[in-house]
């Protein structure tokens, strides 16, 4: 099938994602809301919306809210398809059950992506791009199936068939348990002394991104998945009371420091790398630039013309000082072609690492 017109019931980051991502797509997008105020700015941002039905309704909403207008969307289009987005599989299901909605004419999908930020303000039309999105398609009619896909196609990202349960597992592990550990890392800042925090470097920053999440978002969340997250948190807390238990002992400190660290290395090492590959590790290369205006967009220009590509970036900079780090991640023969180019050029680039 071709999706010509989609319906989407919740204008928040992730549904005017969607929409903003299918209406660059020459997709006609129809934003709705209980908000009228933030439905009216998602609508503004994906463009006017034709008249007529859509082939597909998405339920972008919070999970709370998607009983109460399950109804009401299949009796204003019953030969729509429809999917949800929801962070949990199996509360969803349950509910279209319950619903007038056919289950077989429901497909429970996820989207691997998001930012700390919410609402349709925040939404970007790239927020898919190449991230994984689950589809849960046991017992859904083909065309439903095919709908999501092409979905997941047209937002550029890649779809992965897994059932409910195993989902809610799965995320527990991968995205529930990093946001509770990371939030409880982030509340023991709140009484440190603020001299303290003014020596924190990208470790810090990088290691606590989450915890400015949502808080009623992920309190739902939480709650809906409970069951599935407990286990992990229990493994979490014994190996927690593992290494405290080696710091309390002077004589295997250091062996027990050792040990974690290096099963950390070898748990993260097991995240796949860019577009579902193999994890890589790049080679560093090190860029100091003038703090002035296009300094960075030059050095992209120049990275096109030594024809390397950037797999990543971080830019260190200090207020009021007048140059800034740029570490470029590439592999380790792109990283020796740019190092020399730059050279060459007169920047100011230190050797690969």
């Amino acid at each position: 099938m071709t999706i010509k017109k989609v319906r989407v019931i919740g204008s928040g980051l992730i549904g005017t994602s969607i929409g903003l991502g299918l209406a660059a797509k020459k997709i006609s997008v129809e934003m709705v809301d209980i908000d009228t105020k933030a439905q009216k700015l998602a609508q503004d941002l994906v463009g006017a919306s034709v008249d007529g039905k859509s082939d597909l309704t998405i339920f972008a909403l919070p999970s709370s809210a998607l009983k109460s207008v399950l109804n009401a969307e299949f009796e204003l289009n019953p030969e729509s398809k429809f999917i949800d987005i929801g962070s949990v599989k199996t509360k969803p299901v349950l509910e279209v059950q319950e619903s007038s909605i056919p289950v077989f004419r429901f497909c429970p999908t996820h989207p691997m992506a998001g930012r700390e930020v919410g609402g349709a303000e925040s939404a970007r039309g790239d927020l898919f791009e190449g991230r994984p999105w689950i589809l849960s398609t046991k017992g859904v009619d083909e065309d439903v199936v095919e709908a999501a896909k092409e979905l997941v196609e047209l937002l550029g990202a890649k779809a992965f068939n897994v059932e409910t349960g195993e989902h809610d597992r799965a995320v527990a592990l991968i995205s529930h348990l990093p946001q509770l550990v990371v939030s409880l890392l982030a509340k023991q800042l709140t009484s440190a002394e603020a001299t303290w925090l003014e020596l924190s470097g990208a470790g810090l920053r990088d290691s606590t991104r989450i915890a400015e999440s949502d808080p009623q978002l992920w309190s739902e969340i939480i709650s809906l998945n409970r069951e599935e997250i407990l286990p992990f948190l229990k493994i979490f807390s014994d190996d927690l009371q593992a290494i405290i238990g080696d710091l309390e002992d002077p004589g295997a400190v250091k062996s027990g420091a050792e040990k974690l660290i290096a099963q950390g290395n070898a748990g993260r090492s097991r995240i796949p790398g860019k577009h579902g590959g193999v994890a890589r590790n790049y080679t560093l290369l090190p860029v100091v630039i003038e703090d002035k205006p296009g300094q960075l967009g030059l050095l992209f220009n120049e990275c096109a013309n030594a024809k390397v590509n950037i797999e990543d970036l971080t830019i260190e900079h200090t207020p009021g000082q007048f140059t800034g780090l740029i570490t470029l991640s590439l592999s380790s023969s792109d990283a020796k072609t740019l190092h020399k180019h730059l050279l060459e050029c007169g920047w100011n680039v230190h050797s690969p690492r």
